[in-house]
């Protein structure tokens, strides 16, 4: 026989005693249709015996239970069929993210330092709240400032601030770039103590990011353009950019942000850098920077008021110290992480210079297989070449010797034709896995030397979360004050997330997508 599933309900069924008595009994049933008769009739799934005898508890864990399957809007319909009070579902919102966030706003003392800053400020608007809002925004859902508007009142609960309107938001921004130094000083010391942030290692990096518009900010003597071409570290030299600092400690924390045109060198900011932190009582600071920062100006400055540094030196400098430092023999101590290092020291008295060479063997070995196949890539072109002199000829060989990979390995004849050189291709082989690294600290022993320098990644990991995870970019400002603030609630994000994932060894987006089901 075929039957068919009409409905699952509980039944109630009746039987007399001999006295006269009723007796009620409740079972699970579900209603089957004979193919034969047509007709419906009850099957018994589960007895759960005598009415008065049931466990009513049991019975509402399994409502409970059954419910977890339904939407909100059929959960209370059921409750409403069941004689529950009658309720309309009205909305949904998430909480878990901005809850968290904003307990660790207050756990971390940022609603307390951006309230006493606000005493002697008349702001009738609840400017701590709005911050917040904007802050919570971006590490949840990045949106433009319009957009959040509608989002915090809409789609996100944000704890005391059920709706705010996008010219608070603005106000809230000018607060925060008019007290921008007392917020970064309030925030690194509540941080610091919190977190007991271990800063006597600094590391300090810059990136850019770009605005989809083609023409730079125009000149004007009272207010400078902000948004300028520059080095783009996004690969988008046609556009115009502003440049971003970030200070990190060693626990991969940010602890100080900079934001300055987009035209600025590397090697001009380390003078500004170091005057914002020299007030902040930071005690024997070792800061530690790449190759980018490495002029005899900026180490000198990283030395003032007793500080020190360490710092990335390009192999293929061509300065005399550092081809002194690589040709210097002597044996490799092995250390953690896979890595060997070396020490040399290359000068006397004012001139001296302490230098660490480091050496990865898996990393050497890598090279070795790329300069391989680099090699066997260049020989065909080489051979590639037409015979004799002609136009074509010199079109290929300049693109070769041109050719920022092959150049390093070719030389040019008499006839100006491209050669592999044997002495480039050996030159090459020595630096197979190695990077050097200079400081002014001779008490630091040469294996925290290069870990630490190694431990600059941890801004590189910084900057990725900035612009992929909180979306830096697309910027919707074109004023320096708003470019400015844009990049401030950017940095409060992003050291929110960084403590979380400290703490809980989870990247952020992976706790993001948990938190927001709530």
């Amino acid at each position: 026989m075929t039957s068919y599933l009409v409905g699952m309900y509980i039944r109630t069924t009746t039987r007399r005693n001999r006295d006269g008595s009723t007796v009620r009994y409740l079972q699970l049933a579900h209603n089957e249709r004979d193919p034969q008769t047509g007709m419906p009739r009850a099957r018994v799934l589960y007895n759960f015996g005598r009415e008065e005898a049931v466990d009513r508890a049991a019975l509402a864990r399994l409502a409970r239970s059954l419910s977890r399957f339904l939407s909100p809007e059929d959960a209370l319909q059921a409750q409403a069929a069941g004689g529950a009070p009658v309720l309309r579902f009205l909305e949904s919102r998430a909480l878990g993210g901005a809850w968290v966030l904003d307990h660790l706003w207050r756990r971390v003392g940022l609603q307390d330092a951006i309230s006493r800053l606000l005493r002697d400020r008349k702001y009738e608007l609840p400017v701590e709240r709005a911050l917040f809002a904007l802050v919570a925004n971006r590490a949840l859902a990045p949106m433009s400032k319009l957009a959040c508007e509608r989002w915090g009142a809409e789609e996100v609960v944000i704890p005391g601030l059920p709706q705010v309107a996008v010219h608070h938001l603005y106000r809230a921004m000018d607060f925060l770039l008019a007290a921008e130094e007392e917020v970064q000083r309030e925030v690194f010391f509540a941080t610091s103590d919190l977190l007991n942030l271990e800063v006597d290692l600094l590391y300090f990096d810059t990136t850019s990011t770009y605005f989809e518009v083609e023409e730079e900010d125009a000149e004007d003597a009272e207010r400078p353009g902000w948004r300028k071409r520059g080095y783009s570290r996004d690969h988008r030299p046609d556009l115009p950019q502003v440049t971003i600092g970030l200070a990190v400690t060693r626990e991969g924390i940010p602890i100080r942000c900079w934001c300055w045109p987009g035209n600025t060198h590397d090697a001009t900011v380390i003078e500004g850098v170091k005057r914002a932190l020299v007030g902040w009582k930071l005690g024997r600071v070792i800061t530690v920077v790449d190759t980018g920062f490495t002029s005899a100006e900026n180490l000198r400055t990283l030395q003032r008021t007793g500080g020190h540094y360490i710092a990335g030196e390009k192999l293929r400098s061509g300065k005399a110290k550092v081809e002194a430092a690589l040709r210097r023999p002597g044996r490799y101590q092995a250390v953690r992480d896979n890595l060997e290092v070396k020490e040399i020291v290359v000068g006397a008295g004012e001139a001296r210079v302490r230098y660490i060479l480091v050496r990865n063997p898996k990393e050497a070995e890598r090279d070795r297989r790329v300069r391989t196949e680099t090699l066997r890539r260049l020989r065909e072109a080489l051979a590639a070449l037409p015979a004799g002199p002609s136009q074509e000829h010199t079109r290929a060989a300049c693109a070769l010797l041109s050719h920022p990979t092959y150049r390093r390995y070719l030389r040019t004849d008499k006839r100006g034709w491209p050669q592999i050189d044997p002495d480039k291709v050996r030159d090459e082989a020595r630096l197979d896995g190695k990077y050097l690294v200079r400081t002014s600290d001779d008490t630091l022993p040469p294996e925290d030397v290069a870990l630490g320098y190694k431990q600059l990644i941890e801004v590189e990991d910084a900057f990725r979360t900035l612009k992929h995870t909180l979306d830096l970019r697309p910027v919707y400002h074109r004023v320096e004050e708003r470019i400015r603030a844009h990049v401030l609630l950017c940095w409060l994000a992003l050291l929110l997330v960084r403590i979380i994932e400290r703490r809980t060894e989870v990247r952020w987006p992976q706790i993001r997508r948990t938190l927001q089901r709530m």
